[in-house]
């Protein structure tokens, strides 16, 4: 496990990396390699608010897609379209996005898994 470490939240993300995207994709939840760890870091806490993050409906059953809000105290965004049954599926959601957001590179047709 990654220590909070100051220096990953400035962690360059080079979109070339698509074997750190397949590391994610074939282990979500890990065990991750030091660059991956960096990766999602860096994909948690850049920026304030606005982040997509993952909504519990049902424990363990359904997560939806939610996005924080830019100012503290309002209220949450929900997507009720993007409704997960895999918790794998949700994480996946939520990292495309955050990777498309930081490199400006979209995922699709990079990933064979997808």
């Amino acid at each position: 496990m990654l220590v909070n470490d100051p220096e990953s939240a400035h962690w360059p993300v080079d979109p070339a990396r698509l074997e750190l995207v397949e590391e994610f994709r074939r282990a979500p939840r890990g065990p991750h390699s030091e660059a991956l760890q960096k990766l999602l870091h860096r994909m948690r806490w850049s920026g304030v608010g606005r982040r997509h993050v993952l909504v519990v409906l049902e424990p363990n059953r359904r997560w939806m897609l939610a996005r924080m809000p830019g100012q503290r105290g309002a209220p949450i965004e929900t997507f009720p379209n993007r409704v997960f049954t895999s918790l794998a599926e949700a994480e996946w959601a939520v990292f495309v996005i955050r990777w498309e957001a930081l490199t400006g590179t979209t995922l699709q047709d990079k990933n064979p898994s997808a």
